[in-house]
This record gives structure tokens, sequence and C-alpha cells, in this order.
């Protein structure tokens, strides 16, 4: 439970990596998903939404395969 809890927030981390990388070929998913948005708040949806999709896909993934342990961790919380 906490490994699935664990690398879901590293995975959505945002403020982190933007303040230590400056290459944007070395962006994580988060901060390449806000280059497309520009100042003007204009995007370009289409990739935005395919990249948002693929960007799940890793998550899902590892939900579903400890989705076992998360719901046995959760369900017993308290009891000893």
């Amino acid at each position: 439970t906490t490994a699935i809890f664990t690398f879901i927030s590293v995975w959505n981390e945002f403020f982190g990596p933007l303040l230590y990388l400056t290459d944007p070929e070395l962006y994580t998913v988060p901060l390449a998903l806000r280059q497309f948005v520009d100042s003007e708040g204009q995007s370009a949806w289409g990739p935005m939404f395919a990249m948002s999709v693929l960007s799940l896909a890793p998550i899902i993934g590892f939900f579903i395969a400890g989705q076992k342990y998360l719901v046995k961790g959760i369900a017993t919380t308290g009891l000893k």
C-alpha cells in the first residue's frame, strides 16, 4: 500500500523537478504537460490530451498490479 501511494506521489511531483531541472529534455511528465499551455492560456488540446492519457498508463498499471495489496492494506487499517 505504501509503495503504491509513494509511486503515485513521486510520479505526479511537479515543483521538485521544476526547481532542479533546467534542460527541457529532462523534464518529467507533469512538467512536459505544462509546456503545452502558453502564456496566453492557449493550448494544443489534442497532443495535451494524448499525453495525459499516456501519462496515466503507468499509474493504472501499477494500481492494477498492486490492487490486491492496496485493498487489503486499507481494509485492515486499525485492526490488530
